[in-house]
């Protein structure tokens, strides 16, 4: 199977953040991408929940300082 090279661009601390998960995890950053399209591609969905529905941190504190 031929690859491909990807580039893009990710905050540096959430890059730090999930290297050190993946690695944890006994995987790196290609494997953890790799899995995630594939789930992606077979479930044709984004293979994650990804909602508005949860508040951020100032809504939450503006609902419980009232």
């Amino acid at each position: 199977m031929a690859t491909t090279n990807i580039t893009m661009r990710i905050d540096e601390g959430l890059k730090s953040q999930l290297q050190e998960l993946v690695s944890n995890l006994g995987m790196d950053m290609t494997t953890f991408f790799t899995i995630s399209a594939k789930q992606a591609v077979r479930e044709q969905r984004i293979p994650f929940q990804i909602s508005m529905d949860i508040p951020n941190e100032e809504t939450r504190e503006a609902m419980t300082n009232h």
